[in-house]
């Protein structure tokens, strides 16, 4: 659930190619103590830009993947027992209040409802974070920062923010970079030749342009540079595009002979 980020207590950034003033904006979210939200569709550079940025601020960095069993005390902290006596023990949220850490909790909408009311004192003005259990009202460190992220096409009527929640953070959209740009992703995270990113790249927009077909994702940069990194490995491109990309994005047989022949067309047999 929880990742605490060696690169970021290190000061050495990952590669991140910026989109527009998305650094800038995460930098000035940080130095006036303001949540940041980010939107954009699964795989475009939600968490990496979140991982450049603590590590260019030097801030230690905790990362929950939320899911649908995540609780407000998973968060905050419980109540353990060891060796009959109680003792309580700080969540990652908690710890990253203490230490004036950015936490960054990923895909929230998953979480339980209980999580958000959590998040609301922490997102105004008194950057607090009422801990119940234990009767701390814990004041954020003067360089906590708390970031969240969703992927706002992936939602459903039951999965959304709350208005109350949303306007307590400045918003942040991304979307999968433009061709250069993301043709310099795949290369650099692969170490792919530029012709073979290029190649990718436009397999990604073609694929991206679909709509005959029931895709819940489609084929987002993170997919592209696996596929890279297959090929680079010795894998024909041809074939790691049909394992990275055509297989991870469906299981129905018709939909994946289409989108196969898309590779065909735009990467050949090779």
């Amino acid at each position: 659930m929880e990742m605490l980020s060696a690169r970021a207590l290190q000061g050495e950034a990952p590669f991140y190619a910026a989109q527009g003033e998305e650094c800038r904006l995460f930098e000035q979210a940080h130095a006036s103590r303001l949540p940041l939200l980010i939107k954009g569709p699964t795989g475009c550079g939600k968490t990496r830009l979140v991982e450049h940025m603590a590590a260019r601020l030097r801030r230690p960095l905790v990362t929950v993947s939320c899911h649908d069993d995540l609780s407000a005390a998973d968060l905050v902290g419980r109540h353990l027992i060891e060796g009959g006596n109680t003792r309580w023990c700080d969540g990652p949220l908690t710890r990253a209040v203490r230490q004036g850490a950015i936490c960054y909790l990923d895909e929230v909408v998953e979480a339980r409802k209980d999580t958000t009311v959590v998040l609301h004192p922490l997102a105004d003005d008194r950057r607090q974070l009422p801990i119940e259990r234990s009767g701390e009202l814990l004041e954020a460190a003067p360089d906590f920062m708390l970031v969240i992220s969703y992927n706002p096409g992936y939602q459903n009527l039951l999965k959304g923010l709350k208005p109350s929640t949303r306007q307590r953070f400045v918003a942040l959209c991304l979307d999968y970079p433009r061709p250069e740009i993301e043709t310099q992703i795949v290369g650099t995270e692969s170490a792919c030749s530029a012709e073979v990113a290029a190649r990718l790249v436009k397999l990604g927009q073609a694929l991206r342009r679909l709509t005959e077909h029931d895709l819940e994702e489609t084929a987002s940069t993170r997919l592209l540079v696996m596929a890279a990194r297959l090929h680079v490995a010795g894998l024909g491109l041809r074939a790691a595009c049909q394992a990275a990309i055509v297989d991870a994005l469906t299981d129905d047989a018709d939909t994946a002979a289409a989108l196969g022949e898309i590779v065909l067309a735009v990467i050949g047999n090779g």
